[in-house]
């Protein structure tokens, strides 16, 4: 009964404190002032490759969550020809992912700081339940970074990031970006227009992370089908920190849950 005492009123604020100090470093890795402080984001600009094909090349500036410089090259398979995009000077194209993972650390933070060092955990059971409420918002925040929106052509087509470009992006054109795991993702697919006299069977795709070639969409009153894919990616490093950040804290909260499960087991089982 008395180590179990010393574990709740002692070894859980010790766990409590640890859990905080990692996560602040989890937070201060996306790079974003807190409200108030007022100080700028840095940029950070990423060259996007792949090895073996140099079809697509991009440069892009990351300034925390959001990508504020985008310059791609594309080389067009027909005919060798190549294209230039840029992003427009006032706009900027906000990475939902690492915004709402970084929303997600921040609760469990805030959960954290709910339970400050006086707070008195009465039983095991209140402790599991801050565990599992942090463990889930962990969670959350890191299936942001490691699942990608699966979506269909036609939502590519219709997103805002089409219109980001300088020269506009041609009409056989998609483009997409988002995060997977810890890099920076650029896909591009190049389209043909299904002709009305085709005898190919049009069978719509469905919503993907990658869409490979072949794969067919309707969009206003054209059908299109997707000729080549090019996907070209970079490491961001402060990802993948936050990633290892998530994984630890993750194991931390287990190993606590684990050590008062083996408490209240013996309390509920132990021989009068």
């Amino acid at each position: 009964e008395e180590e179990f005492k010393w574990l709740l009123q002692e070894e859980v604020h010790a766990v409590l404190k640890q859990l905080q100090d990692i996560l602040k470093e989890a937070s201060h890795r996306f790079a974003l002032p807190t409200s108030g402080s007022g100080g700028a984001v840095k940029q950070e600009n990423f060259v996007l490759s792949t090895s073996g094909t140099d079809q697509v090349k991009g440069v892009m500036t990351l300034q925390g969550d959001a990508l504020c410089q985008a310059d791609v090259n594309l080389k067009m398979p027909r005919n060798n020809q190549l294209l230039h995009f840029a992003f427009r000077e006032d706009k900027q194209w906000k990475l939902q992912q690492i915004q709402d993972a970084r929303n997600h650390v921040n609760q469990a933070i805030y959960l954290l700081m709910n339970r400050d060092v006086n707070y008195q955990f009465r039983t095991g059971l209140e402790v599991l339940k801050l565990m599992d409420a942090v463990m889930l918002q962990l969670s959350r925040a890191r299936n942001r970074l490691t699942t990608p929106a699966a979506l269909t052509l036609p939502e590519i087509a219709s997103s805002g990031l089409t219109k980001m470009f300088t020269p506009a992006l041609p009409p056989d054109i998609l483009v997409n970006f988002y995060i997977n795991l810890n890099k920076l993702c650029l896909t591009v697919y190049q389209l043909h227009v299904m002709q009305p006299s085709t005898t190919k069977n049009f069978k719509p795709a469905g919503g993907s992370v990658l869409h490979n070639p072949g794969a067919m969409f309707e969009f206003g009153s054209q059908r299109y089908e997707v000729s080549h894919v090019h996907k070209v990616e970079c490491v961001v490093p402060w990802l993948n920190d936050a990633l290892v950040f998530f994984t630890v804290s993750l194991q931390l909260c287990q190993q606590l849950k684990d050590k008062i499960s083996v408490f209240s087991s013996y309390w509920n089982y132990r021989p009068y």
